[in-house]
């Protein structure tokens, strides 16, 4: 039996910790201090502990050494974003397998992650570091704004910033102070979104499905709007490019075993731009309109994944090829009434408070396109409600 040591300093995996309940393994769980009250299922968790938020390497190296006098720690997960490169850093040293501190950069640094996909021969769009003025001036000279100057390790949307001309740029810049050399600077490619999500076993891509956004996630985080997206067919010729240059990406990068989120856009000539990519899965109910769509639910497979000893094998369940899209919404409601909601298509109707949002499933592509097209307009008529995207990640 297996003892996974799961990292999640915000609110989420529950699935995941479940189904390392339901296959056997002991599961910890290390979260911050402000977290330890939250709903977590405690049922499939042996023990919890708490860090401050914002504790150093060292700090975090001694909390896990007391941890580690009791309990054998065979595995460690990072359920967030913000936890991969602590879970690396605790890899080392304890000696685990799993990511290590450089692959994890190819995950979390938003300029590593750049520089290794032009290597391995993707295209991505111009960018340049920022500890250099002259380069900048270069870069700026060269390259013709508008631009997007973005934290090298966040998620989402949070804290990136469309600058215009050189002299916002600079401005940022100052700003930003002795944080300057945590951003990356890229030109802004205006297009279509598209995100690839991936089961990584020994080195190689098992599952992947591609998805289109409606509108960009920057634009609905910094403009406001409704969060949609929609699987497509395999056999599309935008689904054929993405899951081939999402299978080149992860080769290259070195993930052995786990998940993977990854955005890529449309060029106005027709070709995919990587931009981003994560080791984790994707946030805003997409497991749940993947599960939708294929029966595969990715927070239990990635516990699959964890749980399955070294030397043995691990099999994708046997899956659908239907189809599946989500609309969702910030709602001016404290809890939106969505009672008028109930087409037979409809999966999933999200309960969260200041939210309304459905997920829908059916074997016609159609179908879905033409749900979502009606359910855009009435939840901008029923619920739709904007906020200013957040500075840092909400727990």
């Amino acid at each position: 039996m297996l003892t996974i040591l799961c990292i999640a300093t915000y609110f989420k995996g529950e699935a995941y910790l479940c189904e390392c309940r339901r296959l056997g393994c002991t599961v910890l769980l290390l979260t911050a201090d402000s977290l330890t009250g939250a709903e977590w299922p405690r049922d499939s968790i042996d023990e919890i502990y708490a860090i401050p938020r914002g504790a150093s390497d060292a700090d975090i190296r001694r909390r896990v050494d007391q941890i580690a006098l009791k309990r054998r720690i065979d595995r460690i997960a990072a359920l967030d974003d913000f936890d991969v490169e602590m879970g690396a850093m605790l890899r080392e040293h304890l000696q685990i397998p799993g990511i290590g501190r450089t692959v994890a950069g190819g995950y979390r640094d938003k300029l590593a992650m750049r520089v290794k996909a032009r290597a391995l021969g993707l295209r991505v769009p111009e960018f340049s570091p920022v500890f250099n003025d002259q380069e900048l001036h270069e870069f700026t000279g060269r390259v013709p704004g508008p631009w997007v100057l973005k934290p090298r390790s966040s998620a989402a949307a949070i804290g990136i910033k469309k600058v215009a001309d050189r002299d916002e740029l600079w401005r940022a810049l100052e700003a930003a102070g002795d944080e300057r050399s945590n951003g990356v600077l890229e030109q802004f490619v205006k297009g279509d979104v598209y995100h690839v999500d991936s089961i990584v076993w020994n080195g190689c891509v098992v599952f992947a499905v591609a998805f289109k956004y409606g509108r960009p996630p920057m634009e609905v985080s910094h403009e406001g709007g409704l969060f949609v997206t929609r699987r497509l067919s395999d056999d599309s010729a935008e689904a054929t490019a993405l899951l081939a240059a999402n299978e080149r990406l992860q080769d290259g990068l070195g993930m052995q075993r786990g998940v993977s989120h990854t955005e890529f856009i449309r060029a106005a000539d027709g070709g995919f731009v990587f931009l981003e990519t994560s080791a984790r899965v994707g946030g805003a109910f997409i497991v749940d309109t993947i599960e939708a769509a294929t029966g595969v639910n990715l927070w239990r497979e990635w516990a699959r994944l964890d749980a399955t000893p070294e030397g043995s094998d691990y099999a994708v369940p046997s899956h659908r090829r239907d189809y599946a899209g989500i609309v969702l919404t910030l709602a001016r409601q404290e809890w939106p009434d969505m009672s008028a909601y109930t087409e037979p298509e409809v999966v999933t109707t999200i309960r969260k408070p200041h939210h309304a949002g459905v997920i829908f499933g059916a074997a016609d592509p159609q179908r879905i396109e033409a749900l979502i097209g009606d359910y855009t307009q009435r939840f901008y008529r029923d619920f739709f409600a904007t906020a200013p995207p957040p500075e840092r990640p909400v727990e």
